[in-house]
């Protein structure tokens, strides 16, 4: 993403200008604070390690991995893994490549961004200790102790193992770091460029012998073809090398990066699954071996498919990325935030800044507006719109929290990554000074889960782990029915979609099951998938959506099956669902016909790729989504 673009939102700026939502000045408000994670910083003159090099000489400069809130408010920076005071190491290490590669690319945008030299020199040391980690193989070795000795095999145990034996998110990362310092320091110092350009070109080579070797080749997961191509199959390991790839071939990179990148933009796109009114509502995948996984730590799909649009001058990857953005951030949003795993059923409820960051980003490498509007609605997490009701950023020291859990309780400590992807948002809004700061309580009526184990009728299962492998049972446990099971669900003054989310099967004779509610047929569904292929758990959980809705003030849900079917819960989707910050609603809409609904204030109507179609009054449009600034 260039740092600098600016997309103008015609007369909704000073709107949102002229309300309560109050708008950062760029000019005398910097968001943006290095001061913790120069905190973080160290730098080491590690010994003599086989294979392991690096540009000139001089310590090295790396970044502590955690740190520890003490009761005195102050921070303690500790390692990975179990301390062994007697050698000073820990089980993993102190410093991890994943770190100080993303925190290179912190300095680096910091620099482009306010030219600020220190953040230039931080950058070189830093990308210094990172090609010290890489193997003469292109690969990377992940940990390193306090005194700069190397870890190749951590504990607890990390895969790959040794960490530079084969493809890694840390190898992906590496990249990422490795392609924006190249198109930095090619125009500041091209002896060092020339040095970054050589182990990036010997990274990209070992994806290419170790991951490219399997271009246009698919694994089934469960019945659907995925890319075979991906990073340690992950289209969040893949798409950070993606915005690495973007950034070199921007710069001038080779036609071997350029290849790369144009295949591993393909096989993101070819990630995205759902629809308006399906689940994942046009999300991008993370992993791909599983179809029933989604979850917000490092998926930053959408903002690489994005950048690589605009390098290769593909519409392809853009299309896939307005998909994500549109369809999936605003559902994700009235839902309760970025949450970090929907399982398929929303599960892990916790919210860190990597996930929150990967959303920010994404939306501002879209160039729309509805995307510009949206990421207001994101960044205001930092500010204190979330569970815990607390900002999670703080501006005068650069601290960003390591995350709020699903109860709304901050975890105040503040590590590495979390104060990384924090300063990334936030140089991303000093960038961006356009967008509205919202603050605020917040409200939401979005996607409700009803466990499926409430109902009377069935019976309860306990599998002996609740994580199957490729998924997750919510709560733990299943409903077992065969016959009838009814459930009593909360009211709504609306209609809401019914997705079920049932444990499908790949057998001749599959389970059915016929949905009712006060004697209204909302639909039958067939629980069966495709083969299993490399999914590690036979069958496939998966919210299906009722061809009916439930009606208004509905409160009973009935179910009969033939055969017998397994049911993790049932997701209730309001036709029309909302947030509220403050003065700002956010309203998505599944609906299948346009509504005017009752709001206050200046509406601005986006379609389902967030382009303007009307402003004025709060008219919604089926599968798009409208702000309204009160």
């Amino acid at each position: 993403m260039n740092p600098t673009r600016r997309t103008v939102l015609g007369g909704a700026l000073a709107v949102a200008a002229a309300s309560t939502v109050t708008l950062p000045a760029a000019a005398s408000t910097r968001l943006s604070n290095l001061a913790h994670l120069d905190f973080l910083r160290a730098s080491v003159s590690p010994p003599a390690a086989a294979g392991h090099t690096t540009f000139g000489s001089g310590p090295l400069g790396v970044l502590w991995t955690y740190a520890d809130h003490q009761a005195d408010g102050s921070y303690r920076r500790i390692g990975g893994g179990t301390y062994d005071p007697a050698t000073n190491t820990y089980g993993q290490g102190a410093y991890n490549a994943d770190d100080i590669a993303r925190a290179a690319v912190v300095y680096l945008r910091h620099w482009k961004l306010f030219h600020q030299a220190t953040s230039l020199q931080t950058a070189r040391d830093l990308l210094r200790a990172l090609t010290f980690l890489q193997s003469p193989n292109g690969n990377v070795v992940l940990w390193m102790q306090p005194d700069g000795t190397l870890n190749p095999s951590a504990e607890p145990v990390e895969l790959p193992d040794p960490s530079d034996s084969g493809p890694s998110y840390w190898l992906a990362r590496t990249v990422w770091a490795l392609g924006e310092g190249y198109s930095v320091f090619r125009r500041t110092d091209r002896a060092f460029a020339a040095f970054l350009r050589d182990r990036l070109e010997l990274a990209i080579a070992a994806l290419e012998r170790q991951v490219l070797i399997r271009y246009g080749q698919y694994n089934v997961v469960d019945g659907r073809r995925l890319p075979a191509w991906l990073i340690v199959n992950g289209a969040d390991a893949t798409s950070e090398a993606v915005l690495g790839l973007s950034a070199y071939v921007d710069a001038g990179g080779s036609p071997r990066a350029r290849r790369a990148l144009t295949r591993f933009a393909e096989g993101i796109a070819q990630m995205q699954a759902g629809s308006t009114r399906e689940w994942p509502f046009r999300a991008l995948l993370p992993w791909g071996e599983s179809i029933s996984d989604w979850h917000a730590w490092g998926a930053q799909m959408p903002s690489a498919l994005a950048v690589a649009s605009a390098t290769l001058d593909e519409t392809v990857f853009l299309t896939a990325a307005i998909g994500d953005t549109a369809g999936f951030t605003p559902l994700l949003l009235t839902a309760g935030g970025p949450d970090n795993g929907w399982l398929p059923t929303p599960i892990d409820r916790s919210q860190i800044a990597y996930g929150v960051d990967a959303r920010l980003q994404a939306l501002l490498a879209i160039d729309r507006p509805g995307q510009k509007h949206l990421a207001a609605f994101v960044a205001a997490w930092y500010f204190g719109a979330n569970r815990a009701g607390q900002p999670m950023y703080d501006a005068t020291t650069g601290r960003t929290y390591d995350g709020i859990s699903g109860d709304g309780v901050i975890n105040r400590n503040s590590g590495a990554e979390s104060t990384i992807h924090g300063q990334l948002s936030m140089l991303a809004l000093d960038a961006h000074p356009d967008i509205a700061r919202l603050s605020g309580a917040s409200a939401y009526d979005g996607l409700q889960i009803v466990e499926a184990e409430t109902a009377t009728g069935g019976a309860v299962v306990t599998p002996p782990s609740a994580w199957t492998g490729e998924s997750q049972w919510s709560n733990g446990s299943y409903l077992s029915i065969d016959g009838t099971a009814t459930w009593t669900v909360p009211p709504s003054s609306q209609p809401r979609l019914v997705l079920p989310v049932v444990n499908l099967v790949d057998t001749p004779t599959p389970a059915r099951s016929t949905w009712t509610s006060g004697g209204r047929t909302l639909g039958t569904l067939v629980h069966a998938c495709g083969p299993q292929g490399i999914s590690a758990a036979p069958g496939a959980l998966q919210p299906l959506t009722l061809a009916n809705p439930l009606p208004a003030n509905a409160t009973t849900l009935n179910a009969q099956t033939t055969g017998t079917a397994q049911l993790d819960a049932v997701l209730l989707l309001p036709t029309i669902s909302s947030l509220r910050i403050g003065a700002a609603t956010l309203l998505v809409s599944v609906d299948t016909r346009p509504r005017v609904v009752t709001a206050s204030g200046h509406a601005y109507t986006y379609d389902s790729s967030g382009q303007l179609v009307a402003r004025g009054k709060p008219l919604v449009v089926p599968g798009g989504f409208t702000v309204v600034l009160g």
